[in-house]
């Protein structure tokens, strides 16, 4: 089943991204890399000092949208050549380099903000006025006014971001580059093990001995590692609370939540109520997996089985494109075509090698089009997981087309509706194409065993314990790998209970996602996947008055609040409503689950 991963430059090219959309060559890279020093200094040497009229604050700003394009371009380049391989050095050597080029280029233009904070009210009204283009970024302005620094003291950290961001780096280096899982043995074979491989294959493997064996395999090199991510941790979550401290913030989570646009009400009532209301149906559905597998006692090793092990249709890349274009063309023609450009232009990463970043992402620079990173496995549930990514290449497609490089992303509360509203709809599709139970019980635990569990359980599982790391460094306290581990495990064992026992490494999934690093980036997808369920709801009832919601949604970007948003896809996400309406959908899908299974197998709880 599993092999030894290739090294890059083995991979089918046709089956990887082509990052030449961006830039055709090397000399193009490096054009625009001196342009974006040229734009610099042009605004450096004719604004820095003069902002204060509303038409030499336009004037500036409209010269930075083409700055902020370029080195949004050149830096996303850089990214990408690393992200699917970062063994290769001279892609990591490029990535430093523009790294320090830009920290120092922020630097010099952090003055535009900073001179902008410190002009009049009446001014900057007059410059909102002067231009609607302008007008989302200067009215965020107004909004920081009260937590910015002296213009000294931002040039500064603008100076030092490459610098301060490096605890994200040095995470990455660990587990992609220095973490050799080597192989393990298990029923007197030897099988290769790394992140990609046990992420990807081992954990959903059927074969209890391989399965469980393979986790400890992995858990144990974890473990190796844990001082030094626990230490890169804590040198970003104290940054973060240093930072909140500076600018006035009581505490690291309302000054992450700032930028959000929420306010703590939201934040709290997703973790509170998905750890009290969900547990107790997640709990009946591992019961099911439990009797399902004929286990005695299920493990934290065992959460990731799925309900039908000898159904999921084996699929290839080819074969993904029609439930992917059919499922997604209810959004329109012209997204439709968006999704036809992805596979035969190249912005998808389908491939497997050494050196990959784990999971998927979408990443969608201005000027260009999106990129798509995915490990495909050659099984059903990856049209999921590319759906999903698509979402937010469509997202970024269609706001790039609406609205100004200031004003197309959202907060990042909503961030995660657009790619998870089209996992509902790959599931609509599939349960709509098919009269056969087996399948249709198959869509049903895919969308609990993938969509639901990976956003309202893994992430918010992260989340919960996200919250119980703040809480200590707001109390002027600091975080080990040791407490890291026991938090962890204390979150584990609040929502699964009695049903699922947490064996050694349980307690080590706090090394395992980035998104630590993101900010309050996990209880984000629980967020989206409410608005997504709702909206999906929506569309099965109201048909194309939904769908033209959700598409005047998309388009708007970040030129709306995530309430705002929601309200335009007919969605009140400042009660707890919507959030219990998704909680009850989930217990409802888990009930046809249990049915299904009765009919076809005669297994009950």
């Amino acid at each position: 089943m599993s092999k030894e991963l290739k090294a890059r430059k083995d991979v089918d090219q046709l089956l990887t991204w082509d990052l030449s959309a961006i830039f055709k060559t090397e000399g193009e890279f490096n054009s625009a890399v001196n342009e974006a020093q040229e734009l610099t200094e042009e605004i450096e040497g004719k604004y820095k000092g003069r902002l204060n009229s509303a038409t030499v604050i336009n004037e500036c700003l409209d010269k930075m949208k083409k700055a902020v394009q370029v080195i949004n371009l050149t830096s996303t380049y850089a990214y990408l050549s690393v992200a699917v391989d970062q063994t290769n050095t001279e892609n990591q050597a490029r990535q430093m380099k523009l790294s320090n080029i830009f920290s120092n280029l922020n630097s010099r233009l952090s003055f535009v903000k900073s001179e902008i904070i410190e002009a009049s009210e009446d001014i900057i009204n007059e410059a909102i006025e002067q231009s609607i283009e302008n007008s989302g970024y200067l009215k965020d302005i107004v909004e920081a006014k009260r937590h910015a620094l002296h213009p000294e003291a931002e040039r500064v950290l603008s100076a030092l971001s490459g610098t301060l961001n490096s605890p994200y780096s040095i995470y990455n280096r660990a587990k992609l580059a220095d973490m050799d899982f080597g192989t393990f043995t298990a029923d007197g074979k030897e099988y290769p093990l790394s992140f990609v491989l046990f992420e990807n294959e081992w954990e959903f493997e059927n074969n209890h001995e391989i399965r469980r064996t393979a986790f400890k395999a992995f858990s144990n090199k974890l473990k190796e590692y844990q001082h030094t991510v626990a230490a890169a941790y804590q040198v970003q979550v104290q940054k973060e609370k240093t930072m909140a401290t500076l600018r006035g913030f009581d505490s690291v989570i309302d000054s992450l939540l700032f930028h959000q646009k929420v306010d703590r009400e939201l934040y709290n009532r997703q973790i509170d109520l998905i750890m009290e209301k969900l547990a107790p149906h997640m709990r009946r559905y591992v019961k099911l997996l439990r009797k399902i597998h004929n286990i005695d006692e299920m493990t934290f090793a065992d959460l990731k089985l799925v309900v039908d092990p000898d159904f999921e249709p084996a699929i290839s890349v080819e074969e993904s494109k029609k439930y992917v274009e059919e499922a997604l063309s209810v959004l329109g023609q012209d997204y439709l075509d968006m999704v036809k450009r992805a596979y035969n232009e190249r912005w998808i990463d389908f491939v497997q090698n050494k050196g990959k970043s784990t999971g998927a992402f979408c990443s969608s620079p201005y000027g260009s089009h999106p990129f798509i990173l995915i490990s495909w496995t050659e099984r059903m549930r990856e049209v999921f997981v590319l759906a999903h990514e698509l979402g937010h290449a469509g997202h970024f497609y269609l706001a790039h087309q609406s609205q100004n490089i200031f004003d197309t992303r959202p907060s990042q509360y909503f961030i995660e509706s657009p790619s998870t509203m089209n996992e509902m709809l790959m599931a609509n599709y599939l349960m709509k194409n098919s009269e056969d139970l087996r399948f249709k019980r198959w869509v049903l635990s895919s969308m609990i065993s993938r969509t639901y569990y990976h956003n309202f359980v893994t992430h918010l599982l992260e989340a919960a314990y996200q919250r119980e790391v703040y809480k200590i460094i707001d109390e002027g306290g600091s975080v080990q790998a040791s407490r890291l581990s026991a938090l962890k495990k204390t979150v584990l064992e609040k929502f699964w209970g009695d049903t699922v026992n947490i064996i050694d490494g349980a307690e080590l999934t706090w090394m395992r996602q980035p998104h630590y690093y993101m900010g309050l980036y996990p209880y984000t997808y629980s967020a989206g996947l409410t608005i997504a369920t709702e909206v999906s709801k929506r569309i099965l009832n109201e048909g194309q008055s939904a769908l033209d919601d959700w598409k005047e949604v998309l388009k708007a970007g970040g030129t709306k609040t995530p309430v705002e948003l929601a309200k335009m896809a007919g969605v009140d996400i400042t009660t707890e409503k919507p959030l219990l309406n998704t909680i009850e959908h989930i217990g409802n899908i888990i009930d046809e689950i249990i049915e299904l299974t009765e009919k076809l197998e005669g297994i009950s709880l």
